[in-house]
Protein backbone atom coordinates (compact mmCIF):
# COMPACT_ATOMS: atom_id res chain seq x y z
CA UNK A 1 0.00 0.00 0.00
CA UNK A 2 0.97 3.62 -0.51
CA UNK A 3 2.34 5.06 2.71
CA UNK A 4 0.72 7.93 4.59
CA UNK A 5 2.94 10.95 5.14
CA UNK A 6 3.15 14.72 4.81
CA UNK A 7 5.90 16.65 3.04
CA UNK A 8 5.83 20.43 3.01
CA UNK A 9 8.22 23.36 3.06
CA UNK A 10 8.60 26.21 5.51
CA UNK A 11 8.57 29.78 4.25
CA UNK A 12 12.36 29.75 3.98
CA UNK A 13 12.07 26.57 1.77
CA UNK A 14 13.32 24.13 4.44
CA UNK A 15 11.81 20.66 4.04
CA UNK A 16 9.39 19.37 6.69
CA UNK A 17 8.39 15.71 6.60
CA UNK A 18 6.28 13.52 8.89
CA UNK A 19 5.16 9.88 8.65
CA UNK A 20 1.48 9.47 9.55
CA UNK A 21 1.50 5.77 10.44
CA UNK A 22 3.48 3.21 12.40
CA UNK A 23 6.27 1.82 10.19
CA UNK A 24 8.36 0.07 12.87
CA UNK A 25 9.87 -3.13 11.47
CA UNK A 26 8.51 -2.58 7.94
CA UNK A 27 10.16 -2.76 4.52
CA UNK A 28 10.06 0.80 3.12
CA UNK A 29 10.58 1.88 -0.50
CA UNK A 30 10.98 5.64 -1.02
CA UNK A 31 10.24 6.55 -4.62
CA UNK A 32 12.01 9.83 -5.38
CA UNK A 33 13.60 10.79 -8.71
CA UNK A 34 16.41 13.31 -8.34
CA UNK A 35 15.49 15.17 -11.50
CA UNK A 36 14.60 18.87 -11.88
CA UNK A 37 14.69 20.56 -9.41
CA UNK A 38 17.66 18.34 -8.62
CA UNK A 39 18.95 19.73 -5.32
CA UNK A 40 15.53 20.13 -3.58
CA UNK A 41 14.55 16.61 -4.66
CA UNK A 42 17.83 15.18 -3.38
CA UNK A 43 17.44 16.89 0.00
CA UNK A 44 13.83 15.66 0.22
CA UNK A 45 15.04 12.11 -0.37
CA UNK A 46 17.66 12.34 2.39
CA UNK A 47 15.19 13.92 4.84
CA UNK A 48 12.63 11.17 4.17
CA UNK A 49 15.24 8.43 4.59
CA UNK A 50 16.32 9.93 7.90
CA UNK A 51 12.71 10.06 9.13
CA UNK A 52 12.11 6.40 8.28
CA UNK A 53 15.42 5.35 9.87
CA UNK A 54 14.55 7.16 13.10
CA UNK A 55 11.10 5.55 13.03
CA UNK A 56 12.71 2.07 13.13
CA UNK A 57 11.95 0.83 9.61
CA UNK A 58 13.49 -2.61 9.12
CA UNK A 59 14.89 -1.77 5.68
CA UNK A 60 14.86 1.38 3.56
CA UNK A 61 15.30 1.24 -0.23
CA UNK A 62 15.88 4.50 -2.09
CA UNK A 63 14.13 4.07 -5.43
CA UNK A 64 15.66 6.64 -7.78
CA UNK A 65 14.32 6.17 -11.34
CA UNK A 66 16.65 8.98 -12.43
CA UNK A 67 19.96 9.28 -10.56
CA UNK A 68 20.86 12.96 -10.34
CA UNK A 69 24.49 14.05 -10.88
CA UNK A 70 25.23 10.78 -12.70
CA UNK A 71 27.14 12.62 -15.43
CA UNK A 72 29.69 13.89 -12.91
CA UNK A 73 31.17 10.45 -12.31
CA UNK A 74 34.91 11.14 -12.67
CA UNK A 75 37.56 13.84 -12.46
CA UNK A 76 37.85 14.96 -16.07
CA UNK A 77 39.27 18.38 -15.14
CA UNK A 78 41.55 19.62 -12.33
CA UNK A 79 39.93 20.50 -9.00
CA UNK A 80 36.41 19.22 -9.67
CA UNK A 81 34.20 16.98 -7.50
CA UNK A 82 32.95 13.50 -8.27
CA UNK A 83 29.37 14.44 -7.56
CA UNK A 84 27.87 11.05 -8.42
CA UNK A 85 29.95 9.58 -5.58
CA UNK A 86 28.81 12.38 -3.25
CA UNK A 87 25.14 11.57 -3.98
CA UNK A 88 25.77 7.91 -3.10
CA UNK A 89 27.47 9.02 0.13
CA UNK A 90 24.54 11.26 1.05
CA UNK A 91 21.95 8.54 0.49
CA UNK A 92 24.04 6.08 2.49
CA UNK A 93 24.71 8.52 5.34
CA UNK A 94 21.00 9.39 5.55
CA UNK A 95 20.32 5.75 6.39
CA UNK A 96 19.28 3.93 3.20
CA UNK A 97 19.97 0.20 3.09
CA UNK A 98 19.64 -0.23 -0.66
CA UNK A 99 19.47 1.78 -3.90
CA UNK A 100 17.30 0.95 -6.92
CA UNK A 101 17.71 2.97 -10.10
CA UNK A 102 17.52 2.72 -13.90
CA UNK A 103 19.97 3.24 -16.79
CA UNK A 104 22.84 4.99 -15.07
CA UNK A 105 24.94 7.29 -17.22
CA UNK A 106 27.93 5.15 -16.18
CA UNK A 107 27.58 1.66 -14.71
CA UNK A 108 30.60 2.22 -12.47
CA UNK A 109 28.43 4.39 -10.20
CA UNK A 110 27.19 1.12 -8.68
CA UNK A 111 30.63 0.79 -7.10
CA UNK A 112 30.53 4.24 -5.49
CA UNK A 113 28.82 2.87 -2.37
CA UNK A 114 28.95 -0.26 -0.24
CA UNK A 115 25.14 -0.43 -0.28
CA UNK A 116 23.45 -3.13 -2.40
CA UNK A 117 22.75 -1.40 -5.71
CA UNK A 118 20.14 -2.69 -8.18
CA UNK A 119 20.47 -1.25 -11.67
CA UNK A 120 17.46 -1.74 -13.95
CA UNK A 121 17.37 -1.28 -17.73
CA UNK A 122 14.56 0.34 -19.71
CA UNK A 123 15.40 -1.70 -22.80
CA UNK A 124 12.57 -4.17 -22.19
CA UNK A 125 9.89 -1.53 -22.64
CA UNK A 126 11.89 0.29 -25.32
CA UNK A 127 12.26 -2.93 -27.34
CA UNK A 128 8.53 -3.54 -27.12
CA UNK A 129 7.89 -0.03 -28.48
CA UNK A 130 10.48 -0.31 -31.26
CA UNK A 131 9.08 -3.65 -32.43
CA UNK A 132 5.80 -1.89 -33.15
CA UNK A 133 7.64 0.23 -35.72
CA UNK A 134 8.01 -2.92 -37.88
CA UNK A 135 11.70 -2.31 -38.47
CA UNK A 136 13.29 -3.80 -41.59
CA UNK A 137 16.71 -5.35 -40.79
CA UNK A 138 18.27 -4.12 -44.04
CA UNK A 139 16.64 -0.71 -43.88
CA UNK A 140 17.22 0.29 -40.23
CA UNK A 141 20.30 1.57 -38.41
CA UNK A 142 20.81 2.30 -34.72
CA UNK A 143 22.93 5.45 -34.47
CA UNK A 144 25.04 6.18 -31.38
CA UNK A 145 25.31 9.99 -31.11
CA UNK A 146 28.64 9.73 -29.27
CA UNK A 147 31.19 7.15 -28.16
CA UNK A 148 29.70 6.94 -24.65
CA UNK A 149 26.38 5.66 -25.97
CA UNK A 150 28.00 3.16 -28.35
CA UNK A 151 27.80 0.04 -26.09
CA UNK A 152 24.08 0.61 -25.44
CA UNK A 153 23.41 1.28 -29.15
CA UNK A 154 25.37 -1.81 -30.19
CA UNK A 155 23.35 -3.95 -27.80
CA UNK A 156 20.09 -2.63 -29.26
CA UNK A 157 21.31 -3.14 -32.83
CA UNK A 158 22.38 -6.72 -32.10
CA UNK A 159 19.12 -7.63 -30.38
CA UNK A 160 16.94 -6.05 -33.06
CA UNK A 161 19.07 -7.45 -35.90
CA UNK A 162 19.65 -4.08 -37.54
CA UNK A 163 22.66 -1.98 -38.55
CA UNK A 164 24.86 0.16 -36.33
CA UNK A 165 26.52 3.53 -36.88
CA UNK A 166 28.50 5.91 -34.68
CA UNK A 167 29.12 9.64 -34.52
CA UNK A 168 32.40 11.04 -33.24
CA UNK A 169 31.64 14.34 -31.53
CA UNK A 170 33.66 16.96 -29.70
CA UNK A 171 32.25 18.83 -26.73
CA UNK A 172 33.13 22.52 -27.10
CA UNK A 173 31.44 23.68 -23.88
CA UNK A 174 29.05 22.28 -21.24
CA UNK A 175 25.85 21.13 -23.02
CA UNK A 176 27.37 21.98 -26.42
CA UNK A 177 28.86 19.52 -28.90
CA UNK A 178 29.88 19.38 -32.56
CA UNK A 179 29.81 16.41 -34.94
CA UNK A 180 33.27 15.57 -36.26
CA UNK A 181 32.93 12.21 -38.08
CA UNK A 182 30.25 9.67 -38.99
CA UNK A 183 31.11 5.97 -39.05
CA UNK A 184 28.57 3.86 -40.90
CA UNK A 185 26.13 4.00 -43.82
CA UNK A 186 22.82 5.85 -43.33
CA UNK A 187 21.84 6.21 -46.99
CA UNK A 188 18.13 5.39 -47.34
CA UNK A 189 17.96 4.02 -43.79
CA UNK A 190 15.39 4.46 -41.06
CA UNK A 191 17.67 5.82 -38.34
CA UNK A 192 17.07 5.41 -34.61
CA UNK A 193 19.30 7.66 -32.49
CA UNK A 194 19.80 6.04 -29.09
CA UNK A 195 21.10 7.54 -25.85
CA UNK A 196 20.61 7.08 -22.12
CA UNK A 197 19.34 10.63 -21.59
CA UNK A 198 18.30 13.77 -23.44
CA UNK A 199 19.07 17.05 -21.69
CA UNK A 200 19.26 20.13 -23.91
CA UNK A 201 18.90 17.91 -26.97
CA UNK A 202 21.91 19.38 -28.74
CA UNK A 203 23.63 16.02 -29.22
CA UNK A 204 20.51 14.37 -30.64
CA UNK A 205 19.56 17.31 -32.88
CA UNK A 206 23.10 17.48 -34.28
CA UNK A 207 23.07 13.73 -34.86
CA UNK A 208 19.72 14.03 -36.64
CA UNK A 209 21.05 16.78 -38.88
CA UNK A 210 24.10 14.67 -39.71
CA UNK A 211 21.91 11.64 -40.47
CA UNK A 212 19.65 13.61 -42.81
CA UNK A 213 22.70 15.19 -44.50
CA UNK A 214 23.86 11.63 -45.16
CA UNK A 215 20.54 10.81 -46.88
CA UNK A 216 18.78 9.01 -44.03
CA UNK A 217 15.14 8.34 -44.88
CA UNK A 218 13.79 9.16 -41.41
CA UNK A 219 15.06 9.77 -37.88
CA UNK A 220 13.59 8.76 -34.51
CA UNK A 221 15.24 9.58 -31.17
CA UNK A 222 15.00 7.14 -28.25
CA UNK A 223 16.26 7.62 -24.69
CA UNK A 224 15.49 6.45 -21.17
CA UNK A 225 15.61 9.80 -19.37
CA UNK A 226 13.97 12.82 -21.00
CA UNK A 227 15.05 15.98 -19.18
CA UNK A 228 14.47 18.53 -21.98
CA UNK A 229 16.05 21.53 -20.29
CA UNK A 230 16.53 24.96 -21.84
CA UNK A 231 15.26 25.27 -25.42
CA UNK A 232 15.10 21.50 -25.96
CA UNK A 233 11.33 21.36 -26.67
CA UNK A 234 11.63 24.12 -29.27
CA UNK A 235 14.77 22.64 -30.81
CA UNK A 236 13.13 19.23 -31.26
CA UNK A 237 9.94 20.74 -32.64
CA UNK A 238 11.96 22.58 -35.28
CA UNK A 239 14.31 19.67 -36.06
CA UNK A 240 13.97 16.86 -38.60
CA UNK A 241 13.34 14.26 -35.88
CA UNK A 242 10.01 12.54 -36.56
CA UNK A 243 9.45 11.30 -33.00
CA UNK A 244 11.17 11.41 -29.61
CA UNK A 245 10.49 8.41 -27.37
CA UNK A 246 11.44 8.52 -23.67
CA UNK A 247 10.30 6.82 -20.47
CA UNK A 248 8.63 8.39 -17.44
CA UNK A 249 11.67 8.22 -15.14
CA UNK A 250 11.64 12.03 -15.22
CA UNK A 251 8.47 13.98 -14.47
CA UNK A 252 7.87 16.58 -17.18
CA UNK A 253 5.95 19.81 -16.70
CA UNK A 254 3.60 20.87 -19.49
CA UNK A 255 6.04 23.44 -20.85
CA UNK A 256 8.63 20.67 -21.34
CA UNK A 257 6.33 18.63 -23.59
CA UNK A 258 5.98 18.96 -27.37
CA UNK A 259 4.02 17.34 -30.21
CA UNK A 260 6.77 14.91 -31.29
CA UNK A 261 7.22 13.55 -27.76
CA UNK A 262 6.02 10.09 -26.70
CA UNK A 263 6.42 8.96 -23.08
CA UNK A 264 6.19 5.27 -22.17
CA UNK A 265 5.93 3.88 -18.65
CA UNK A 266 8.54 1.85 -16.76
CA UNK A 267 6.31 1.57 -13.67
CA UNK A 268 5.84 -2.16 -14.27
CA UNK A 269 9.61 -2.81 -14.17
CA UNK A 270 10.04 -0.91 -10.92
CA UNK A 271 6.97 -2.57 -9.41
CA UNK A 272 8.36 -6.01 -10.20
CA UNK A 273 11.81 -5.09 -8.84
CA UNK A 274 10.24 -3.79 -5.61
CA UNK A 275 8.17 -6.96 -5.30
CA UNK A 276 11.22 -9.19 -5.83
CA UNK A 277 13.28 -7.20 -3.33
CA UNK A 278 10.55 -7.35 -0.70
CA UNK A 279 10.03 -11.10 -1.16
CA UNK A 280 13.74 -11.91 -1.26
CA UNK A 281 13.56 -13.09 -4.88
CA UNK A 282 16.13 -12.61 -7.62
CA UNK A 283 15.62 -9.68 -9.95
CA UNK A 284 17.91 -11.19 -12.60
CA UNK A 285 14.87 -12.14 -14.69
CA UNK A 286 14.20 -8.42 -15.19
CA UNK A 287 17.45 -8.16 -17.14
CA UNK A 288 16.37 -10.79 -19.68
CA UNK A 289 14.75 -9.63 -22.89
Amino acid sequence: PLGRSKLRRFTDTEVAFQIDENIRGTDVFILQPTCTPVDPNLVELCVMIDAFRRSSAARITAVMPYYGYARQDRKDKPRVPISAKLVANLVSAAGANRILTMDLHSSQIQGFTALPFDHLYARQVLFDRLRKLELQPDGTTILAPDVGSAPMAQSFAKHLGVGFALIDKRRTAPNKAEVMHLIGDLDGKQVIILDDMIDTGGTIVNACREALDNRAESVIAVATHGIFSGDAPKNFSESGVEKVIVTNTVSLSENRKFDKLEVISVAGLFARAIECTHNGESISALFEF
